[in-house]
């Protein structure tokens, strides 16, 4: 992936852990100065350091973009920093339990704020800056196979994302003659310490969880980040041609399929 980067600036929102942190580290490697946000500053400053001690050019953005205003301010603290934006990953996940019958408006509104309105917000700012400049840009949203329908347990989740994914769709064919793409994708099962947390708080799950799920798994095992960053930088990058619109399945199961 080394250079697909090169010259490029990236904000990475939601980038202290997981697949976030991932396309932080890839993004860096393929020649980008990147921005990334997180709320947990003292985490998101020791990884500045380590991206910076090792000649990358990183600057973390403490800001829950929960908050419309911090959604969109990471934006403006991007150029302000680095003179503009040219790529954008929208990354946050929210992955709190909730059926149709027992999510709370407090717990739907949370998933809403995470997992939709903030992508919504930070893409809007982004896109400001590129259309001023008549710019091209990139962006690649997280997404979730859950988006497809989901398990009962994910319904707030399910609906944000499926939202996630038709705005998606709705932004890059209003910018297409703006020349910025917008893709997404549905990442299926993936290894991530906040995954973990989930697994032990709401399943019941121990230490080897990942080893269990991953042997009932088509490929015997669960994606991982650095995987699925290495695909976002190929998205956000010229690599990846005209594409834009689409939402692409990361995943070993196949949507429709049946034995």
């Amino acid at each position: 992936m080394t250079g697909l980067l090169h010259d490029r600036v990236v904000l990475v929102s939601g980038g202290t852990q997981g697949v976030g942190a991932a396309v932080v580290r890839a993004a860096t490697a393929a020649g980008a100065a990147v921005a990334f946000t997180g709320r947990r500053g003292e985490v998101g400053r020791a990884i500045e350091e380590d991206l910076r001690t090792a000649g990358a050019d990183a600057f973390f953005v403490h800001a829950d973009i929960a908050d419309p205003a911090a959604a969109a301010g990471s934006v403006h603290a991007t150029v302000d920093r680095f003179g503009r934006i040219d790529c954008l990953c929208n990354n946050p996940g929210l992955t709190t339990r909730g059926t149709l019958l027992d999510t709370t408006p407090e717990l739907f509104d949370e998933h809403i704020a995470v997992n939709l309105r903030a992508p919504f917000f930070t893409m809007q700012a982004a896109v400001r800056d590129m259309v001023a400049r008549r710019a091209p840009g990139s962006i690649v949203n997280i997404i979730s196979m859950s988006q497809h329908g989901g398990q009962p347990y994910l319904a707030p989740y399910v609906a944000a994302k499926a939202g996630l994914a038709g705005l998606t769709r709705n932004a890059a064919h209003a910018h297409r003659f703006d020349r910025i793409r917008i893709n997404g994708i549905d990442i299926g099962w993936t290894e991530t310490e906040g995954e973990t947390l989930i697994q032990k708080r709401f399943h019941d799950a121990d230490d080897s969880w990942a080893e269990r799920a991953a042997g009932a798994l088509p490929m015997g095992r669960l994606s991982q980040p650095h995987e699925i960053a290495d695909f976002v930088v190929f998205l956000l990058s010229d690599g990846s041609g005209v594409v834009t619109g689409s939402v692409i399945d990361w995943d070993q199961q196949v949507v429709g399929a049946h034995d």
